[in-house]
C-alpha cells in the first residue's frame, strides 16, 4: 500500500477515518470548554488543566484492569458503545450547577470507558490494512488528528466568545453521538482477535509478556513519557492566556499535522528509524523559551514550531509494530495509547502544581527541559548492547506460545471483505 488513493479504496477505511473526525472534533471543543469552565468557576490552572486531561489520568487503571478487551471484544460494537458513553458523560458536563467534584467524577469514568479506545481503534485499523500499510494508514489518521484539533480549537474558541461553555460542551455530546453511529453504519461486524473473556489476569499477563522485551520497553518509555511532558505544556495554555488558548492549540495541532505528513508521507522508510530522537528534541526545545514569557503571535510560533515534533511518535509506532506478534497488536496499541494518556494526565496534574506554585510560563519550561532530558537519557539507553530489534513483524517463539489462548483468531468477519495480512 503505496498511496492515499489505496487506502481510501480499501473497504471500510473511508467511514471509520470520518467517525474518528468527528470524535476528535468532539474532543477538541469539549475539552476547550471544559477547561475554560473550569478556570473561569476556580481560577485555578490546576483544575483547568487536569479538567482537560483528567480523563487520561484514568487510563493507568484502564490498562491495568481492562486492556485485554482490546482484542476480546467486537469492535465495531466497542467502539459504537465508546461513543455512546462519550456523548452521555459530555452531556452531564454542560448540567448547570454540577459541581466541581461532580465534574471531576466524570471525567473519572470517561478515561476508564476511553482506556479501551486506542487498543480496539489502532488493533481495527491494523486489520483493515495491510501490515505494510499501517504506518501510513497511522499517518493519515494522525494528520486528520491535527486538521481536527485545527478545526476544533479554532471553532471552539470562537464558540466560547459567543456561546456558554456549557452549550458547546452540548455541541460536543452531539458529535460523539454522530462518531458512534458513523462506527455503527460504516463498520462491519468483526469478531474479536482473541477468544476468551475480557479480564484483569488476562490484560495483567500481555501486559508482563509485551514489558519483558528491553527493546519494547525502551520503545513504550519514548513513546510516553517525552510526549506526555509536552502535553504538560500544552495543558497551561488557558492559564497562560486565556484569550489565545484556542489559537495556541490550533496552531500546535498545525505543527503536528506539518510533523505527520512529513515523517508519513515524505521522509524515505531508510531515513524514519533515525529521526525520533531529534524530533522529540524538537517536540521539547521550542517550550524552553516560554520563560521569556513571548507575547502571542510568538508563542503560536513556538507551538506550532513544537508540535511537529508529534511525528516522532510514528517511527516509534512503526518500531512497535515490528517488535510485536500479530495476535497481540491491539493489546500492544492499546497499552501504548492508555501508557501515552495517562502521561499526559498526570504530566497536566504535575504542570498545573507548578504552575500554581510558580508561573505556567516557568512551568512550561521546566516541563520541557525534563522532556529533553528523558529523551536523551532514552537515547543513551538505546544505543547500549542489547537493545537491538528483531525481524519486523515477528516476536520471539515464547511470545507467539505464551501470548494468547489455544484458539486466537484473526481476519475479517461474516460478511465483510478480506483484507489482505
Amino acid at each position: 500500500m503505496r498511496s492515499y488513493r489505496d487506502l481510501f479504496r480499501t473497504p471500510e477505511f473511508t467511514p471509520f477515518f470520518l467517525a474518528s473526525a468527528a470524535n476528535t472534533v468532539a474532543q477538541t471543543i469539549g475539552g476547550l470548554a471544559l477547561g475554560t469552565l473550569v478556570y473561569r468557576s476556580t481560577g485555578s490552572p490546576l483544575l483547568s488543566a487536569v479538567s482537560m486531561f483528567g480523563p487520561q489520568l484514568a487510563q493507568v487503571l484502564g490498562a491495568t484492569f481492562l486492556l485485554s478487551g482490546a482484542d476480546r471484544l467486537p469492535p465495531r460494537s466497542t467502539l459504537t458503545g465508546i461513543g455512546l458513553a462519550f456523548a452521555a458523560g459530555t452531556a452531564i458536563l454542560a448540567l448547570p450547577g454540577l459541581p466541581v467534584w461532580g465534574v471531576f467524577a466524570v471525567v473519572l469514568v470517561q478515561g476508564l470507558v476511553a482506556s479501551l479506545g486506542g487498543g480496539v481503534r489502532w488493533g481495527l485499523l491494523n486489520e483493515i490494512l495491510s501490515k505494510e500499510g499501517y504506518l501510513l494508514g497511522r499517518s493519515v489518521f494522525n494528520m486528520l488528528s491535527g486538521l481536527m484539533q485545527i478545526t476544533g480549537f479554532a471553532t471552539g474558541g470562537v464558540l466560547l466568545t459567543i456561546l456558554s461553555p456549557s452549550t458547546c460542551l452540548l455541541l460536543a455530546a452531539v458529535l460523539y453521538a454522530v462518531s458512534a453511529l458513523g462506527n455503527r453504519l460504516g463498520l462491519t461486524a468483526r469478531p474479536p482477535r482473541s477468544s476468551g473473556r475480557p479480564s484483569a489476569a488476562a490484560t495483567w499477563r500481555t501486559n508482563r509478556l509485551l514489558w519483558s522485551s528491553r527493546p519494547r520497553r525502551l520503545t513504550y518509555l519514548g513513546l510516553w513519557i517525552p510526549n506526555g511532558l509536552v502535553v504538560g505544556c500544552e495543558s497551561l495554555y488557558v492559564s497562560y492566556d486565556p484569550r489565545a488558548a484556542g489559537a495556541l492549540f490550533a496552531c500546535g495541532a498545525l505543527g503536528m499535522f506539518a510533523g505527520d505528513v512529513t515523517v508519513g508521507r515524505l521522509v524515505p522508510p531508510a531515513v524514519r528509524p533515525r529521526l525520533a530522537t531529534p524530533l522529540l528534541l524538537l517536540l521539547a526545545t521550542p517550550y524552553l523559551l516560554f520563560v521569556l514569557h513571548p507575547a502571542p503571535p510568538w508563542s503560536a510560533v513556538l507551538a506550532t514550531v513544537a508540535s511537529a515534533g508529534f511525528g516522532a511518535s510514528l517511527v516509534q509506532q512503526e518500531r512497535l509494530m515490528a517488535l510485536t506478534p500479530d495476535e497481540l497488536s491491539g493489546h500492544a496499541l492499546g497499552l501504548h495509547s492508555s501508557g501515552m494518556l495517562t502521561m499526559q494526565g498526570v504530566a497536566a496534574a504535575v504542570a498545573g502544581s507548578v504552575a500554581q506554585l510558580t508561573s505556567p510560563a516557568t512551568a512550561m519550561t521546566v516541563m520541557a527541559a525534563a522532556s529533553a532530558t528523558v529523551t536523551l537519557a532514552l537515547a543513551t539507553a538505546a544505543r547500549r548492547p542489547g537493545s537491538a530489534g528483531r525481524v519486523p513483524g515477528r516476536g520471539s517463539q515464547r511470545e507467539r506460545g505464551q501470548g494468547r489462548e489455544p484458539e486466537r483468531r484473526r481476519g475479517a468477519g461474516p460478511g465483510s471483505t478480506s483484507v489482505p495480512s
